[in-house]
């Protein structure tokens, strides 16, 4: 049996990553873990340490009152880590999903979640984290991280998750692209979907000739498929075509090309993560 990682926190995320991983659980015939990662943080670091400005009389007593500060703030956090997990167990059981288990751990995030996804055959995650109102245009740093080193497809939750009914491919010709082809062609995820397959390029007869192979690959598995050559940026024009298609899902390449070149003339991952308001798995 498959199973599939949901990593939650205390952003407005967490209702979608258990509506998709319920979604997806009942698809896979799948088990669920559900992952919440406290951040150890001081509370001197949070505060900024000005005790070098003091009197050590005072600094003692100031450093023992920020232990007891952050002791307290650890059990908080605990708590409010138990009660996250719970509220996920008890959506995912009431959306049909009985086999649901709960990990609570102290760390790296990241670290964190690259250790438990080595059983796991997908991992779900929300468009941002905790810090999501403060940067609702920007993809959550941590969560790019998890990306690029994960070697599992990644289902990234937007804040609303819709009725599932269709499904895009965003294909470009790279191998991360192929392999996202070939579990578009193949997941029990996207049987009975609509199937989409999008390429953003010119309208020449190379670029129509790669979206015909691909019909042919879908139709003689049996199934139909609408594709669309789509001319301008792809971060646009891929946003623009989802827009258009409601009820739907987005599967793409995720991060083809190294950190250096993408931090000189961006990602178009990163982009679309940023730009599309649906589900979009991720394929490394």
């Amino acid at each position: 049996m498959s199973k599939i990682l949901a990593c939650v926190d205390t952003s407005p995320y967490a209702d979608s990553v258990c509506e998709l991983a319920a979604w997806a659980a009942k698809k896979l015939f799948s088990t669920v873990e559900i992952l919440h990662v406290i951040q150890r943080k001081s509370a001197v670091q949070e505060r900024r340490d000005l005790t070098g400005a003091i009197g050590l009389g005072v600094k003692s007593e100031l450093l023992e009152e920020l232990t007891r500060l952050e002791e307290s703030q650890g059990k908080l956090a605990i708590e409010a880590g138990r009660a996250i997990l719970d509220t996920a167990a008890n959506q995912l059981r009431a959306a049909g999903v009985s086999d649901v288990t709960t990990t609570h751990r102290h760390g790296d995030i990241v670290e964190t979640v690259l250790e438990r996804e080595k059983d796991c055959d997908l991992l779900i995650m929300g468009n941002r984290g905790a810090s999501a109102d403060f940067a609702i245009a920007h993809l959550g740093s941590k969560i790019e991280r998890v990306v690029r080193a994960s070697q599992k497809p990644i289902f990234i939750a937007p804040r609303d998750v819709s009725d599932i009914k269709k499904v895009v491919l965003a294909y470009d010709g790279s191998p991360c692209a192929n392999r996202a082809l070939d579990l578009f062609t193949s997941s029990p995820l996207f049987e009975d979907l609509e199937l989409h397959a999008v390429f953003a390029g010119a309208d020449n007869k190379k670029n129509r000739e790669v979206l015909d192979k691909i019909r042919e690959r879908i139709e003689g598995a049996g199934r139909l498929l609408s594709t669309g050559l789509l001319s301008g940026s792809p971060e646009t024009v891929i946003a623009d075509y989802l827009d258009k298609h409601q009820n739907s899902a987005l599967v793409m390449g995720a991060y083809g090309h190294t950190p250096l070149r993408n931090l000189i003339v961006g990602s178009t991952t990163t982009s679309l993560i940023r730009t599309v308001s649906r589900p979009i798995l991720l394929v490394r």
